[in-house]
């Protein structure tokens, strides 16, 4: 159900973004010469945006969707309307809430740790209109809008990742990301296009409708659309092989890793749960997907284990973490990538702000892998345990896996993080405490893991379109396959020093460089875009330009 009316939440959620854009309104010499005042005037912004978000979460809660329109400009061709408004339903209110969160603590981190920086004024300008060309995206009403948002909130990213110009790796790290959004860019719209072809409205609350129409006919267009939301999808949440730009972001300030896990890395899950009407009804998009993400999750899980940088540490668990969510949203289980967006997040963007901290934790240079030596039967015990208490959750909770089959992929690895935390308690066979603690530890996240899910799954009832499973074979290959994929981890990473010297020396080599594939990646690159001369720049940034 939708209205036009302008309501608590519709106006909540308008607001938000417009006093971001509002504040970043400054010129740039201005930001520069009053760098502590614009820092003050962004993280105050900050705040303000995100108390109008919980507004519209509070207002909204789990209510019918809502959207309101401003303007609305008829296209050609029958294509619908471009329209500038706000559509407001559950997806909506919780990413709001998430994000402006997030842009409010990294803004007061940036106010300290930028202080006394040439370009401070500069870099919280472009923070700022970074941050609100995201809530411009998560709140936009029509699929042209959403487009432009997206675009935009690349372009100001950009400046930020350009912030300290005469780093080689900061400007080769930017160049590989503006050429992947700009591909990332024309992919949406053109998706967008022919979904206006197809269904004839570009609005986000028709959508559903225009194609229930269909009478479960889809066109071939629509398919199309679908492959190219997955293709932009995968760019923006750099899976492989379009990650290296992500590892080397980390020549940015701090505030700005922190920055990408608020709706901007993982804005390609969000697109999918946004354009669920269209990828449930696209099995292979969703497919492909859903692969994707298995295989950058494998190789940036084993690639993490060899770093020994902490921000580039995390940087591939983000990858990694981003292969997964996308595996959920390719399985069609819109709630729980949804809320591994929220955790992870959270999680993340906590990790990355702490990260200076978490350096003085370690002594040792190097992260190894984990020396232990388990018993076979430590093993039998940690997966029947977890195994048990995976079911035991799920049994409580009522999961149907006739109707949701793609849970038993999801429960399984549940299970298998569950025998991880019981394995490596086993080990101390001497410390019983330790043993009962992970026990409790693993059913406590087992019961809380199917209890989200049943929340969010509720909170989405009226957001997203389900997928209807197949039951085809590639569907039992690729669940077998995840399950495979998450034992394999955790033997390798339990077994791996049991492996001879030379060679377990040489996979850690190649491992450490990532398998050489971004380097392959950034050499087409460089040879089809070239990065362009750059005239001498200042320290701070102020005047960094956008590749040609």
């Amino acid at each position: 159900m939708t209205t036009d009316a302008l309501t608590v939440t519709t106006a909540a959620a308008l607001a938000a973004p417009v006093s971001l854009w509002l504040a970043a309104a400054i010129p740039r010499a201005a930001a520069n010469r009053q760098g502590p005042l614009v820092a003050k005037a962004a993280t105050a912004t900050a705040w303000f945006a995100f108390a109008l978000a919980v507004t519209a979460l509070v207002a909204h809660g789990f209510g019918p969707p809502r959207s309101m329109n401003l303007l609305a400009v008829p296209l050609p061709f029958d294509l619908g309307h471009f329209a500038l408004g706000v559509f407001v339903d559950t997806v909506t209110v919780i990413m709001l809430a998430l994000v402006s969160l997030i842009g409010a603590v990294v803004t007061t981190y940036a106010r300290t740790y930028m202080a006394g920086d040439a370009g401070e004024g500069h870099f919280h300008k472009w923070l700022v209109l970074t941050l609100a060309a995201i809530l411009t995206l998560i709140v936009s009403s029509n699929l042209i809008m959403f487009a432009l948002a997206w675009m935009a909130t690349s372009l100001n990213l950009h400046r930020l990742l350009l912030f300290y110009p005469e780093r080689p790796d900061a400007r080769l790290a930017a160049h590989k990301k503006f050429v992947f959004s700009r591909v990332g860019d024309a992919s949406l719209f053109t998706a967008a296009l022919l979904i206006g072809a197809s269904v004839h409205t570009l609005d986000f609350a028709n959508l559903d409708a225009g194609i229930a129409a269909l009478d479960g006919t889809i066109p071939v267009t629509l398919h199309v659309a679908a492959w190219l939301i997955a293709l932009s999808a995968v760019l923006k949440c750099a899976q492989f092989p379009f990650h290296g730009w992500l590892i080397q972001v980390m020549e940015a300030p701090t505030p700005v890793s922190a920055l990408l896990h608020a709706g901007i890395v993982n804005a390609g899950a969000f697109l999918v749960i946004r354009m669920s009407p269209i990828m449930s009804s696209a099995a292979g998009a969703l497919e492909a997907l859903a692969v994707v993400g298995l295989v950058t999750l494998t190789v940036a899980s084993l690639v993490m284990l060899t770093q020994t940088s902490i921000k580039v540490s995390l940087a591939w668990s983000t990858s990694a973490q981003m292969g997964f969510m996308l595996l959920e949203a390719g399985l069609g289980l819109y709630s729980l990538a949804l809320l591994h967006l929220v955790a992870h997040s959270l999680y993340k963007a906590h990790a990355f702000l702490a990260s200076g901290s978490s350096v003085d934790g370690f002594r040792a240079p190097v992260l190894r892998f984990n020396s232990g030596a388990p018993k076979p039967w430590h093993w039998l015990v940690a997966f029947q345990g977890a195994i048990l208490m995976a079911l035991a959750a799920g049994w409580a909770f009522g999961i149907d896996p006739t109707a949701q089959p793609a849970l038993i992929v999801t429960g399984a690895i549940v299970a298998i993080a569950t025998a991880q935390l019981l394995l490596q308690a086993l080990v101390l066979e001497d410390d019983a405490r330790l043993l009962i603690r992970a026990t409790a530890i693993g059913a406590f996240v087992c019961f809380a893991y199917f209890a989200l899910h049943e929340l969010f799954e509720h909170a989405l009832h009226d957001s997203v379109r389900p997928v209807v499973p197949s039951g085809g074979t590639f569907d039992l290959v690729l669940s077998l396959a995840v399950v495979a994929v998450f034992v394999a981890l955790i033997l390798v990473q339990h077994l791996f020093t049991r492996i001879p010297g030379p060679l377990r020396q040489a996979i850690h080599v190649h491992l450490y460089n990532g398998l050489y594939v971004d380097v392959a990646v950034t050499r087409l690159i460089v040879r089809l875009w070239p990065i362009g001369r750059r005239p001498p720049q200042p320290k701070n940034g102020a005047d960094c330009e956008v590749p040609a």
